[in-house]
């Protein structure tokens, strides 16, 4: 499995609420309707360890897809690109990991 993890925060005089409409909203039906995606996640990071500095990021989302063919499919297709470069507007510092999952455990 390929998982998508994107770390950010908002431009200096941003909107939070707003954004977090946008982001609850429409962009994350976006997300969950993107072709091959297994699974997508936002969250608002609460703090980070050790508690010596705050978090570098407010908030992080997750996408998963089953393969890197599938992953790279859609995320690099054209449209999704200049879609992406729009949404980067709304961001400040982003990073961008792709990295493959090699194990995992769910709780029954």
């Amino acid at each position: 499995m390929i998982r998508l993890t994107v770390m950010y925060n908002l431009p200096p005089g941003s909107d939070e609420a707003e954004f977090l409409r946008w982001r609850l909203g429409e962009h994350q039906a976006n997300n969950a309707a993107a072709p091959g995606v297994l699974r997508t996640d936002f969250a608002m990071v609460e703090s980070a360890l050790p508690h010596v500095a705050p978090a570098r990021h407010r908030f992080m989302t997750i996408a998963e897809w089953p393969d890197r063919e599938t992953f790279e499919a859609h995320f690099y297709a054209p449209e999704a690109l200049a879609r992406l470069e729009e949404h980067l507007k709304k961001l400040d510092d982003p990073v961008f990991l792709v990295s493959e999952v090699l194990t995992s455990y769910e709780a029954p």
